[in-house]
């Protein structure tokens, strides 16, 4: 692959979920156009980075010292509890919800979620003459070839599922199709089948074998193999090539956007040996610390290649922490993986989309600032779209913000976000505004209790939730009744946003078609 130099860079660290900018767009020249590097981890919690939790046991040098030279969100949160439906958000800056997929997540299996006229922050970049490029995990479904074109043959949950994948053919409807130049990587998490790196379409190689792994932290499923796909090296193997990317692009004087998405902290939970037992938690807070470390390997990097000063860096994670980290495990050595805040992945509370985020870019965030402003993932795509002088139009980036106006602390006379729309694995909506947060569901929505299937629980409950996180971070007060005002104005706007395809000013688009009623929601204004 080619690389390319510019000395103006931006990279986005996403954690362990386009954009629509009110500002008008900053006057920048070609030869200043910065490039942007997207890092996203996968299921780390809030509290897993130590900066952001005075007590956390996992000890995070490398992202502490990346905060303390830039910004760090306190309030950031991504459009979903799940790792699918976060990605579409970043990517398209659409609340996931609007697309087809309205619970749940993908497979490896699965056929691909983002339309090829839709357009992303890849795409949009791409038009401003930057240089593209996805590495990591992808799990936003691609088009497998298939042997017999008129059997799918399976969701991609059983190991027989996969049996009808030609390998040796080119993978349609892939990165490559939604703006990037390059792409290498997998197709869903790493413990979905098929275990096969696809690079610009097609397969690195044809797996020749089947492997499953059944350990305690380090499962994953069973199902096709490459010889390449090692799994204990997948992490490692894609800082190594975002690394070799950036060290390319330095010498070359087009601007560059990289997309890296990690597998980690994800199961299989694979520290290397290097890092094993150093956390004195467990393999989960081993493996976090080596995710930061190659974090600080990657920051080392940018810096040797002199791109340092108009980099912007953003560090935040797709989704809370998954109780297959043993969350039980690190309370009892009192880590807390969400902090203060209540559930974790999968669940509507704040524990499973309040999520770590860091942004780096000295020549325009003065280092150690704080923000409290409530930001979303879905941002990034109104942010680059002004960072690369781009108009969006309004079928793109419905629900995107563009967030330079809180990285050069520019004065905001009203909040950031008018509101924040949350979203559960199982479908369940919250709308944040404010101090208040009304949730649309009597439980967690996710996995934790009480959890939607609990019953004898669930029918006690009131119908919907409302707390005031200012005074109530871990969501314990139900307000509901006393406040029917605040449930009936948040309620309201949460309907309107559904109904206008939308939440930020334009013109009123159309969400993905749907085969049953959303949850807890009517479509019908009063």
């Amino acid at each position: 692959m080619s690389l390319y130099k510019s000395k103006n860079k931006i990279i986005l660290f996403l954690g362990f979920g386009a954009l629509f900018s009110f500002a008008s767009c900053t006057n920048v020249t070609k030869e200043q156009k910065p490039n942007i590097i997207y890092v996203l981890a996968d299921d780390l919690g809030y509290g897993d980075v130590s900066i952001c939790n005075e007590n956390g046991k996992i000890n995070t040098p490398n992202l502490d010292k990346f905060a303390a030279e830039g910004i760090r969100f306190t309030d950031a949160h991504t459009s979903s509890a799940v790792c699918t439906p976060t990605r579409y958000g970043i990517l398209t800056g659409r609340y996931n919800w609007r697309s087809k997929l309205k619970s749940s997540v993908l497979t490896g299996k699965s056929k691909a979620l983002i339309p090829n006229n839709r357009s992303t922050v890849a795409s949009v970049l791409q038009k401003k003459d930057y240089h593209t490029a996805f590495i990591g995990k992808w799990h936003l479904g691609w088009d497998w070839h298939m042997k017999d074109s008129t059997e799918f043959g399976g969701s991609g949950w059983n190991p027989k599922d996969f049996d009808n994948i030609d390998f040796s053919k080119p993978v349609k409807n892939t990165p490559n199709d939604l703006g990037f130049d390059y792409a290498y990587g997998h197709c869903g998490s790493l413990d979905m089948a098929p275990y096969v790196y696809v690079e610009n379409g097609m397969a690195t190689q044809v797996p020749d074998s089947t492997s499953e792994n059944t350990g305690k932290y380090s499962w994953w499923r069973k199902g096709p193999t490459s010889k390449d796909f090692i799994h204990d090296d997948v992490t490692p193997n894609f800082f190594r090539r975002s690394i070799s990317y950036i060290k390319e692009k330095s010498t070359e004087d087009k601007p560059f956007f990289l997309y890296l998405a990690l597998p980690s902290p994800h199961t299989p939970i694979l520290p290397t040996e290097q890092w094993a037992g150093k956390s004195g938690l467990n393999p989960y807070g081993d493996f976090v610390m080596m995710v930061d470390d190659y974090m600080g390997q990657l920051l080392k990097a940018i810096k040797e290649a002199g791109i340092e000063e108009n980099t912007l860096v953003i560090f935040t994670s797709d989704n809370g922490c998954s109780p297959a980290a043993k969350i039980n495990e690190m309370v009892a050595k009192d880590h807390y993986p969400s902090y203060k805040y209540r559930g974790h992945k999968a669940d509507i509370f704040e524990g499973g989309h309040r999520v770590p985020f860091i942004a780096k870019w000295p020549n325009k965030i003065k280092p150690g600032i704080i923000s409290n402003e409530t930001i979303c993932t879905t941002d990034l795509m109104a942010t680059c779209a002004q960072i690369a002088d781009y108009s969006l139009a309004d079928n793109e980036g419905e629900d995107s913000y563009s967030m330079m106006p809180i990285f050069e602390q520019k004065q905001i006379n009203k909040a950031f976000r008018e509101a924040t729309v949350h979203h559960s694995i199982n479908g369940s909506f919250a709308i944040r505004k404010g101090d208040w947060k009304l949730i649309m569901c009597p439980g967690s929505g996710g996995w934790s209790y009480p959890k939607p299937n609990n019953k004898a629980v669930i029918d006690t409950l009131p119908k919907v939730q409302l707390y005031n996180l200012k005074n109530d971070p871990a969501e314990i007060k139900n307000m509901e009744s006393i406040n029917p005002d605040k449930v009936k104005e948040l309620k309201d706007l949460l309907v309107k946003y559904i109904l206008d395809g939308r939440s930020t000013p334009g013109i009123a688009q159309q969400n993905d078609s749907i085969d049953r009623e959303w949850k807890q929601i009517s479509f019908t204004k009063e």
